[in-house]
């Protein structure tokens, strides 16, 4: 990890396992993360060892606390505006990316934090952990996706009493939202756990996965007659693959599929 790539990467077995590493700046998120986290997940959609990844952020303080708003203190309304620009196009590989991405929300979630952790297929966190999106009390509106992410996972209204109250919901309250998919007990490491959690994703099979993927995704954006439709495509490319096959043959075994992604 360096200052021009602060991101530590680590491989356990088919999780890929990014870490924002800057716990001195409380994981925020600076031009170089942003570009970091893009060339990564550009990378990890064409590694046939990657078949899911999990992003965090180092300590157990924060997952990540926002824009680097030191590095904003220098900047024009135009620099404003391209690194606005950034978060679309860095962070737009991770959130089309065919592998699963699972946020590890070891501590404060707030601001381009959250909006990182929204762009995540699935989030977990630790039991301290909080989230926010408190950019309107300090004169914006959050500029990264959360105005759209968020109502999309926990509805218009809380979405609104969120953003508009500038309101930290506990990890508690944000599994009962739906905001977050699991907390981790007290004392066991949301890394670990969440690893351990999507332990079908990694063995199971990458095809059908950015299959069912990208058809939830697209289908959200859609109505149903095309949602469907999207569906139908994606089955169609899950039937010649040698997983489909390798299932059925282990069904009949009666052991466990070994899936290739192929």
């Amino acid at each position: 990890m360096t200052d021009d790539f602060p991101i530590r990467v680590e491989q356990r077995g088919a999780v890929a396992v990014w870490i924002l590493d800057r716990p001195d700046r409380m994981n925020a998120l600076s031009r170089a993360a942003l570009v970091a986290l893009g060339k990564l997940a550009r990378e990890a959609a064409v590694n046939a060892s990657i078949r899911a990844i999990v992003v965090t952020g180092a300590g157990d303080k924060a997952f990540c606390a926002g824009a680097d708003l030191k590095e904003r203190q220098s900047m024009t309304d135009d620099d404003v505006r391209a690194q606005i620009d950034l978060y679309r196009s860095e962070l737009g590989p991770l959130d089309r990316s065919p592998k699963p991405v699972v946020a590890a929300i070891n501590g404060l979630a707030l601001g381009g934090g959250l909006e990182l952790a929204l762009v995540c297929d699935l989030r977990v966190a630790a039991a301290h952990a909080e989230l926010g999106l408190p950019e309107t009390s300090i004169g914006i509106i959050p500029g990264a996706g959360g105005t759209q992410r968020l109502p999309r996972v926990v509805g218009e209204g809380r979405a609104k009493e969120m953003i508009l109250l500038a309101r930290r919901v506990s990890a508690v309250e944000a599994l009962a939202w739906g905001l977050v998919n699991r907390v981790t007990p007290e004392g066991q490491s949301v890394v670990d756990d969440a690893v351990a959690w999507i332990r079908p994703i990694a063995e199971g099979a990458p095809i059908a996965q950015a299959a069912a993927l990208e058809a939830i995704d697209r289908g959200a954006e859609v109505p149903l007659e095309i949602g469907l439709a999207l569906e139908k495509i994606g089955y169609d490319r899950t039937l010649p693959s040698e997983d489909r096959r390798e299932a059925l043959a282990a069904f009949a075994a009666r052991r466990a599929p070994k899936f290739s992604g192929r």
